[in-house]
């Protein structure tokens, strides 16, 4: 049972705002392209990765608190900010951030690139070569797909889809009466266009929306052009379904897709130049106010430049390239299973190979001996090797069923395309339960063996996408564990059928379990404290928000539990308030890698308790979706993570630790630097191939022979 808290916890000054902490992550990532120690290319990602996200605070933040505001719905949350005061601060606290931004890309990311011999030029700074070449350009590829838009009493404003590039065109008084025409830069064209093909290692660039400007005239034949401005504006992308009234949800959300890029306008961004009345026109027109309108002294969207950075041949400005470390043995040596039954796998990513994952599904796929394979899908690759397996799976009489997420944030559309796909291919394809989403990450494989059948299962803090293992660091357990393995079939028995959820003995589950799961371990930390007995808390999340389980760490920090919290993202927990949260420590690391996985950790009176997880410490994560948290108990892989958890908190290169109010200070390097990224990486790079048995080899080149005297026999060939 949890203790009763203090009602002084309820104090609104002891939350950070949801928002404005997420706004905060942003300016790590932020610092990151200030950081002269990181690559000069990967200081450009890291302004795009600012500008992509948030592009997405305000198609879902901003625009949720808008409606918020409107319909004047819901109390005030935790920190007591109404959503009009929180409007007010977010635009406040977001120009500040777009002006470091630009800041940064003018006085530093542009001169820098320059000395490099890479250049992004406007119009007037081409030669008169490149001027001729890129005139010749538009004649021949641009002008063709443009249509200029007039603006009057015959001609209504037109709809422009969600972040779309457009050009507002200063009319002087043509004969409709129309002042202002607007050019919408066709998705298809692309947005930078290179000088010849970059030869001798110098690269130069022009937007496509510096060139439409240069030569917007054309389309306006005896009509003088006063003056071009691009702009773009940001609109509420998120999905709004009634799930318990849709006959068929796929269908339903295929139409919410098709009107997600017409919602209601959030933000207006111009080109600096752009004079006063025609901003005020494009307010008017979008239902916006001054508050939503963001002059901006460069690219209008940064995103724009990461295609380019790819294929700009530099590495010497690029992070080092690297190979992950090999954990398992290809197939052709010993099969997948063989190695999970001598032993548990713990996979790191992305220091460790993903391909483990991959070699899993795909030889359950191949295997006679598997009988049937169940598989959650959140997110996966645009050309996934996973999908293709489970396909070929089905195609070959296995029984496959596979829950989608279909209402992943961005990934709907991609989704649906598989759903549609593995359901052609004989899967048995599910969308999981009403009301919730699913997000719990793993994979059972069903097989008969010689002493009957045996369940094998990969569980993970990640999703199945080859890409993002690349970048992201998530860990993943490959296990044959009849425990865990039992409780996995009896969550796939409640996400396809009809049944009351199921009492698990591992595996905690949400929307069930884990949140009363954690204030139970957390209240355990707080009675061995009071005991005298060794007591402390460390959690690996993206997030911190709910409210519940921050006052009972509030309650846990008083009764004495030392709690270190590396939270990547969000935090509504204040650490260091005299009283309430002495004993918390809160950082983040913001690197290379996106750091996602959750590692829960309890010392539990020195018999310290691992937990990996998928579940962020959110509402929205513990009651309206389904995650798991599974534990992890073999005592090597227990090591293994007491190692990496040390390792995080010893970094003090890329930790930022949390300061007075809302920001986030980097720790003094006292001693030698810790790079915990880094230090992952030179130990991957470092770690042997594992090796095989000679059982195992001589075992895999038996059956192997069988298969290939099989084979013969079947096409009538001599053995």
């Amino acid at each position: 049972m949890q203790e009763e808290i203090s009602p002084v916890l309820c104090d609104p000054s002891l939350y950070n705002n949801r928002e404005l902490s997420l706004l905060e992550y942003n300016q790590r990532v932020l610092e990151e392209a200030q950081d002269a120690s990181n690559p000069l290319l990967e200081r450009v990602k890291y302004l795009c990765f600012v500008a992509s996200n948030l592009d997405e605070f305000f198609e879902v933040r901003v625009a949720g608190l808008r409606q918020q505001h409107q319909s004047d719905a819901g109390p005030p949350g935790p920190d007591g900010m109404s959503p009009r005061e929180q409007l007010a601060a977010i635009s406040c606290r977001v120009r500040r951030m777009v002006e470091d931004k630009y800041r940064i890309w003018i006085e530093e990311l542009v001169p820098a690139l320059g000395k490099n011999n890479i250049y992004f030029l406007g119009y007037d700074e081409l030669t008169s070569e490149e001027k001729q070449y890129y005139t010749k350009y538009f004649d021949e590829s641009v002008f063709p797909v443009l249509t200029p838009l007039a603006v009057d009493p015959v001609h209504p404003f037109p709809l422009l889809l969600n972040k779309s590039l457009n050009v507002a065109v200063e009319l002087e008084a043509s004969p409709t009466g129309a002042n202002l025409a607007v050019v919408q830069v066709p998705r298809i064209l692309p947005r930078l266009l290179p000088f010849g093909s970059c030869e001798k290692g110098v690269y130069r660039y022009i937007f496509i929306g510096n060139l439409i400007q240069a030569h917007v005239s054309s389309l306006f034949h005896g009509v003088l052009v006063k003056g071009v401005y691009q702009f773009r504006v940001t609109r509420n992308s998120d999905l709004y379904l009634q799930e318990e009234e849709t006959d068929n949800l796929l269908e339903t959300i295929e139409r919410e897709l098709r009107r997600r890029s017409r919602g209601d306008a959030v933000r207006l961004e111009v080109q600096q130049d752009c004079p006063r009345h025609i901003a005020d026109q494009l307010l008017q027109t979008f239902g916006l106010t001054d508050d939503d309108l963001y002059q901006v002294n460069g690219p209008i969207n940064f995103l724009r430049l990461l295609p380019v950075i790819s294929e700009i041949d530099r590495p010497d400005l690029k992070f080092r390239s690297f190979a992950p470390a090999i954990v398992t043995v290809p197939g052709d040596e010993e099969d997948i299973f063989s190695q999970i039954r001598r032993k548990p796998i713990l996979l790191h990513h992305p220091y460790e190979s993903f391909q483990s994952v991959l070699d899993f599904i795909e030889e359950a796929a191949e295997d006679s001996n598997v009988l049937a394979i169940k598989q959650t899908l959140y997110r996966t690759s645009g050309n996934s090797p996973i999908v293709a397996s489970l396909a070929e799976a089905a195609e070959s009489g296995k029984q496959v069923t596979v829950v989608i997420e279909i209402k992943a944030r961005s990934d709907e559309a991609a989704n649906i395309k598989w759903a549609r796909m593995l359901q052609e291919a004989g899967v048995h394809v599910v969308y999981g339960i009403a009301g919730l989403m699913t997000r719990a990450k793993l994979a059972l494989v069903v097989r008969k063996e010689e002493n009957g059948i045996r369940r094998y299962l990969h569980l993970g803090t990640g999703n199945y996408h080859p890409s993002t293992a690349k970048i992201y660091e998530d860990f993943g357990l490959l296990t044959c564990d009849p425990v865990l393995t039992n409780d996995s079939a009896e969550l796939f028995n409640w996400l396809t059928g009809v049944s009351v959820f199921p009492e698990l003995k591992k595996i905690k589950a949400a929307p069930k379990s884990v949140h009363a799961f954690l204030l139970e371990m957390i209240q355990r930390e707080v009675k061995n404290a009071k005991l005298g007995r060794a007591a402390a808390i460390f959690i690996k999340v993206n997030a911190l928000i709910d409210q519940a389980i921050i006052k009972a760490l509030y309650g846990a920090s008083q009764a004495g539990v030392k709690i270190d919290l590396l939270v990547r993202g969000v935090c509504c927990l204040r650490s260091r308030v005299p009283g309430v949260s002495d004993n918390v420590t809160v950082r983040s690391i913001v690197g290379r890698f996106l750091e996602h996985s959750r590692i829960y950790r309890f010392e539990n009176a020195g018999n310290p308790e691992v937990y990996l997880a998928s579940a962020d410490w959110t509402a929205r994560n513990f009651f309206r979706r389904v995650e798991i948290c599974f534990p992890v108990d073999d005592r090597e892989l227990c090591k293994r993570l007491d190692q990496v958890v040390a390792t995080y908190w010893k970094d003090n290169v890329k930790a930022r630790e949390q300061s007075e109010e809302l920001t986030y200070v980097r720790r003094p390097v006292e001693g030698e630097p810790v790079n915990a990224q880094a230090i992952f990486l030179e130990k991957a790079l470092k770690q042997e191939n594992p090796a095989v048995p000679a059982r195992s080899r001589r075992l895999k080149a038996e059956v192997s022979a069988i298969k290939v005297k099989h084979q013969r026999q079947k096409v009538g060939q001599p053995a």
